[in-house]
């Protein structure tokens, strides 16, 4: 006796599902990316009146107003400073570094990251937020 069988496999596979799915990584990374790129060390800039945008220096060195240092969010001794920037700009073709100093932090410590610069040549960017 044959035993019919009413429940049937659909071997038919659906890539509306799997297209909504990549679609929406696509757009979570996109946004992720674009936040990505914000320090997070908390440093209030400056106000500047400058709109011009230049291009993201590769190093950024963030100076907060008890005078603690980091490069590139990590933090740095004021004695091995030097020696962390010059090897992490060795042999870029144009070294340069962004100094992102808070508003409120002493100028003593924004002219030794500056002088730093001039001692190797390096081409420096001091990063402000746009007056309002």
């Amino acid at each position: 006796m044959k035993i019919n069988r009413r429940n049937k496999a659909n071997p038919d596979f659906s890539l509306a599902a799997m297209t909504d799915v990549i679609l929406l990584l696509l757009i979570f990374f996109m946004i992720t990316s674009a936040v990505a790129n914000q320090s997070a060390i908390d440093v209030q800039l400056p106000k500047g009146s400058d709109n011009t945008q230049d291009k993201q220096s590769p190093l950024t060195v963030s100076i907060k107003p008890d005078g603690s240092y980091f490069v590139d969010d990590v933090p740095t001794d004021r004695s091995q400073i030097e020696n962390v920037i010059v090897q992490k700009l060795k042999g870029a073709a144009q070294p340069m570094f962004t100094i992102r100093a808070d508003k409120n932090c002493f100028h003593k410590d924004v002219v030794f990251v500056m002088e730093i610069a001039e001692k190797h040549k390096f081409n420096i960017a001091i990063a402000t937020t746009q007056d309002e």
